[in-house]
This record gives structure tokens, C-alpha cells and sequence, in this order.
């Protein structure tokens, strides 16, 4: 993007909403299947800012505009769509009427492009029921823009509400709540499904599914959506997500959207979660069978707060949203499982941002906890840096500032004081100091190694390695044992590991040096690793695989990768084969074949990683 197209506020954002701001979006649109479109209108309520100002600007990315006109009036209005620029799409420019009134509603009608990047159809084939297609969205970070034209940053927030017309037989879910039931429309086969968030979100919270899908109750606010042959699994995996909900209350302070849903997407959902308001997206990986791996909802059920109610402005503040929310989901988790369990899940977080920072580069400028993302696609700076060092910088804080119970307080201030709200770095700075007034730790506080240095944080906590010590002892023994003597190893071994300390196991053994294939190998017949369904062992055991060169599972980890698009996985899987020599060429053959299954975002940055351009 161009300096001179920048917004002041966000440098992923052509909008000027310090000039004229989107203070409500309603949509009606009409999904088809078949031209993979939505097609309709957008109602844009603005107000201005500046009384004399004469254009309002948006984000837009491969829309086909059709007429922009003022909705009092049905004055048609003059626009201008800039030459896209990669990524960010195109400035929308909107001439305004002549008028003295300072709050207007503009309507655009327009249609989608078939590739638009927030959008993912599935053909019945590609679904679990074989039967009827499917539609999902995923609008983080800037995708928005290309299923509706807006102020595509998260420094404009605004209530939204929806008429979305579908098949009739498929469900319609959004981000917000239900208004009556599906409607049938004049025209045959189709019916009308209404929605409102009366709370203000940014654009990239709004969300959309349609899918063959149904639900089960999984407590009095909250259903579990899926297609059919997922939701009793489903059901059963996030049976606990009222305590979940509740526990967050206890930290947080009260839920104030209504409702907390679940849907099960289909594999190639590209994130584990997605905190959708009232309806949290997550991925089919977590259904292991025993709850082990629904810890991943206490971080969507924190984004309630920390994120969806207090809200990074723009992305270089991305932390924000996802370091409070890592800390958060943490606190948390030691209230449902003990203070030791808090530590320990900081401790393989540690982990894998010392991986993300040594994939990337230790100088790399993504990997500062506040990047300059100026011309950069947020898509391309994502990684846990922001989770994992914001979490350790919290935690840091806690430690230096009384502790947990001393900065419990301070949490629930923070998120009473700056609800509703979208803020920087320097807004949590300055409030930080206000509370802690006169405090010497924080005078001396180095902010700028903090936030603006890349690499590892500057300060590592000392946590209660309690529940780390037994796989670490055990990933020692590994790693010492000489093959030439007879494997010392039984599977009583992990008895008394759970499947979260396996996992860490597994990551102490990933960042030693390499295992010899042959001592992988005894370790899968001693125990069984290759027959784990928990997705988050898996992975790593197909990782320390592949860095044993053993050869025998380049086929399994390649088949892991197909069957799911979650980038958590499919990137570093990707990337491990891209560096051995002998599976590198059919790495990028593989990728290239299954591209197609992808979600946009996953594909592109796959394909960066294996050096293939976009």
C-alpha cells in the first residue's frame, strides 16, 4: 500500500474515520452457491467528523460495485475504486451529498468476487454429509473488506445487523444473535434469516456460516453447532464450556453478549479458533475424544473481553488482543486446575515462541511485540510472538507489581476502564502507570527493549517447573540413551503424564538436537505414538519424526497435512519438509495439489514458506 493511501490511525486501512465514521453496518445479502457470490447491499450509517468534510473512504477488495446512494434521499452518489494494491485491495472513495446534516446512511449495492478471501465454499463433496455445500467466513485480520465495503480497521467499532437470504434446508449462523426464525422467501427454495450485535465490534468480528448443520445444548447459554456427523463428538468434547464461562466471569467480570455458541468447522477452518462474537469458530482437530484439547475455548471464551470488548486499534497493537488474552486464559486454567498448571502452560508457550522466533529469524521486526507494519500484510507478521511474548511480558508485570492478586484488581480495571473501547499500546501504558502510580519497578520499567526489540523477551519469569520436570527428565533420559545398549524405556513411562505433559515431552525433545530415526522408531514401539489422536501430539510427533529423517512417516505427515488446514500445524509440517533435501520437491508437489482445499489465508502464507511467492 502506498504511503499517501495509508489511514493515520492504521497502516492497513485506506479509511479515514477520523474524517467521517461507520456507526452501524447492516447487511442484506444473498448467498449463491452456485457463482460462489453474495450479492445485495450494505447500509452504512456515518457521522461526520469534520463538519466540512466532503468524501467518506473505505476499504474494498475485488468488489463489483453496482450504484452508491444516499438512503434518505436516493441521491446517487459519485465514487471512485483506486487500482487495487496487493493484499490491502482498493481505496473506495464516496462523495458525499450536499447537506448540513451531520449523520447519514449510504447504500452500496454490490456483489462479491467468487475469490473473495474471507470467503471459503465447500462443495457437497467436500463436506462431511456429501449432500448440501458450505459456506464460512474468517475476516481477521483485514479480509473484511472483501465481502463488504467498510472501514476495514479495528479502530472503528459499531453495532451490525443482518438479512441473509439462503437455501432453504441449510442453517445461517453469524456473530450476533438470531431475530425469529428463518423466514421463506417470495422466491421458491430459499429463506430469509435475520441477525443483530447491538454491541460494537469491528469489522473483522463480523461472521457468517451456512451449512447442513445442527446443534446440541451445551448449557443454558450455549450451543454446540456442526454438521451431523460431528456434533455428538462435539457435544461431548466442550461439555465443560459453562464452568469455562463462568471461571472467565470470576476473572473478567460479567459476559455481556447474550449468548456463547460453538460451531465445528470443517477441516480447513486455518486457525484453532476464532472468537466470533456469541459464536466462537474452532477446528475440527480439537475433537480428540477426551476433552484433553478444549482448553482452546477458554482462549476463545477470554477474547469475550479482551479483544471482542477491549480492542486493538490497528494490528501493530495485536498483542493487545492476544497476549491479555493468553494471560487471561492462563489465570483461568490455574483456577480450574491449580497455579502449577498456569505455570506449566507457560512454559510450553515459551516453546513455541522460541520455535516461531528461530523459523522467522531472531532479528526478524515481526517478531517485536509492536511491529511496524507499515506496507507489511498483517497475514504475513502472524505468529505466537504477539500470544506468547504479550503473556510474558503480563506475567512479568504481575511478578514485579505485587502479584496475582495485587494485579487480579488491576485486570478488572483495566477491561471495566476501557470496554467498548479500541486501543494502543500507550493507552494500556499510560494506564498501567496511573494505577500503579509511584511504583519504583515500573519507573525503571524498560518499555522500549519490551515492545520494540525483536527476539525472545529481555526477562524469562521463573515459573513452578513442577509439572515440566517429570518430561523433561524423561525427554533426557531420550536423548542420552546409547542405542548400543538395550532401550531403558517401558510404557508405564507416560502412565502418569496427561496428554498436555506428552505434549510437552515431545517439544523438549524438538528443540534438542535431533533424534536419531532409530531411537524414534523404538519410541513409537514402546509407546505407541503413532496411534495418538490428539492432534497437538501428533503433530509433534510427526515433527520429530521428520527431523529424524525418518522416512517412513513423510507419507503419514504429508496425509496429516492434507486432512486439515490449520496453520498452526501445516506451516511448521511444511516447512520441516521443505528443509530436508529429499522431501523438499515433493513438499511444494504436495502443496501445490491440495491448495485448493485451502482457506485463502492458509495458502498464501504456506506458500511463502516454501518459497514460492504468492
Amino acid at each position: 500500500m502506498s504511503q499517501s493511501g495509508l489511514s493515520p490511525g492504521d497502516p492497513s486501512s485506506y479509511s479515514r474515520p477520523d474524517e467521517v465514521k461507520v456507526t452501524n453496518v447492516h447487511l442484506k445479502l444473498v448467498v449463491d452457491f452456485e457463482k460462489t457470490r453474495l450479492l445485495g447491499h450494505v447500509e452504512l450509517a456515518v457521522e461526520k467528523v469534520k463538519p466540512n468534510v466532503k468524501h467518506l473512504v473505505l476499504d474494498s477488495k475485488d468488489l463489483k460495485i453496482f450504484k452508491i446512494f444516499d438512503k434518505a434521499t436516493e441521491q446517487l452518489l459519485d465514487y471512485n475504486i483506486a487500482d487495487p494494491v496487493h493484499t490491502f485491495g482498493s481505496k473506495l472513495t464516496v462523495t458525499l451529498p450536499r447537506t448540513t446534516d451531520s449523520k447519514l446512511v449510504i447504500q452500496i449495492n454490490y456483489e462479491t468476487s467468487s475469490e473473495a478471501s474471507a470467503l471459503q465454499w465447500l462443495t457437497p463433496a467436500q463436506t462431511l454429509g456429501k449432500e448440501r455445500p458450505y459456506l464460512f467466513s474468517q475476516c481477521q485480520a483485514i479480509h473484511c473488506r472483501s465481502i463488504v465495503p467498510c472501514q476495514d480497521t479495528p479502530s472503528v467499532k459499531s453495532p451490525y445487523s443482518a438479512e441473509i437470504t439462503a437455501p432453504e434446508g441449510l442453517v445461517v449462523l453469524m456473530s450476533a444473535v438470531r431475530v425469529g426464525d428463518p423466514v421463506p422467501s417470495k422466491n421458491e427454495g430459499v429463506a430469509v434469516h435475520k441477525f443483530e450485535q447491538k454491541i460494537p465490534v469491528p469489522t473483522y468480528l463480523i461472521a457468517v456460516a451456512v451449512g447442513a448443520l445442527e446443534s446440541r445444548e451445551i448449557g443454558p447459554r450455549s450451543r454446540v453447532w456442526s454438521e451431523k456427523e460431528y456434533v455428538e463428538k462435539a457435544a461431548y468434547e466442550f461439555a465443560e464450556t459453562e464452568v469455562m464461562l463462568k471461571t472467565a466471569e470470576d476473572v473478567c467480570g460479567p459476559y455481556v453478549w447474550g449468548i456463547y455458541d460453538l460451531l465445528v468447522l470443517p477441516p480447513s477452518f486455518p486457525y484453532g479458533g476464532m472468537e466470533n462474537p456469541c459464536l466462537t469458530f474452532v477446528t475440527p482437530t480439537l475433537l480428540a475424544g477426551d476433552r484433553s484439547l478444549a482448553d482452546v475455548v477458554v482462549h476463545e471464551i477470554t477474547h469475550s473481553w479482551t479483544g471482542n470488548l477491549v480492542t486493538n486499534k490497528n494490528f501493530e497493537h495485536f498483542w493487545i488482543n492476544e497476549g491479555f488474552t493468553m494471560f487471561v486464559e492462563r489465570k483461568i486454567l490455574g483456577k480450574m486446575h491449580g497455579e502449577n498448571y498456569r505455570h506449566f502452560m507457560a512454559i510450553g508457550g515459551l516453546k513455541d515462541l522460541k520455535d516461531a522466533i528461530d523459523a522467522r529469524g531472531k532479528d526478524n521486526p515481526t517478531t517485536c511485540l509492536v511491529p511496524d507494519l507499515r506496507g507489511v500484510d498483517p497475514d504475513d507478521a502472524f505468529s505466537v510472538c504477539p500470544y506468547e511474548k504479550g503473556h510474558t511480558l503480563l506475567f512479568h508485570l504481575e511478578t514485579i507489581l505485587g502479584g496475582a492478586g495485587v494485579f487480579d484488581d488491576f485486570l478488572k480495571s483495566y477491561i471495566d476502564h476501557f470496554k467498548y473501547k479500541s486501543i494502543g499500546t500507550d493507552d494500556f501504558r499510560d494506564y498501567l502507570n496511573g494505577y500503579f502510580l509511584g511504583n519504583k519497578n515500573l519507573e525503571k520499567f524498560d518499555w522500549d527493549t519490551w515492545l520494540r526489540s525483536p527476539g525472545m523477551p529481555p526477562v524469562i519469569p521463573s515459573y513452578d517447573t513442577a509439572l515440566a520436570d517429570a518430561c523433561t527428565r524423561l525427554a533426557a533420559r531420550w536423548s542420552a540413551w546409547d542405542e548400543g545398549e538395550p532401550a531403558p524405556f517401558e510404557a508405564s513411562d507416560l502412565r502418569d503424564l496427561n496428554a498436555q505433559q506428552v505434549r510437552e515431552f515431545l517439544a523438549v525433545l524438538l528443540q534438542g538436537a535431533p533424534l536419531s530415526a532409530g531411537k524414534v522408531q523404538a519410541m513409537d514401539r514402546v509407546y505407541g505414538m503413532g496411534e495418538r489422536k490428539n492432534a497437538e501430539i501428533r503433530f509433534r510427533w510427526l515433527r520429530l519424526a521428520l527431523k529424524s529423517r525418518w522416512k517412513k512417516l513423510v507419507s503419514e505427515a504429508l496425509d496429516f497435512v492434507a486432512q486439515q488446514g490449520r496453520m498452526k500445524y501445516v506451516r511448521p509440517i511444511y516447512r520441516d519438509l521443505y528443509a530436508w533435501d529429499e522431501t523438499k520437491e515433493k513438499a511444494i508437489k504436495h502443496f501445490k495439489t491440495h491448495r485448493h482445499n485451502m482457506m485463502h489465508v492458509a495458502a498464501h502464507v504456506v506458500s511463502q514458506d516454501l518459497k514460492l511467492g504468492t
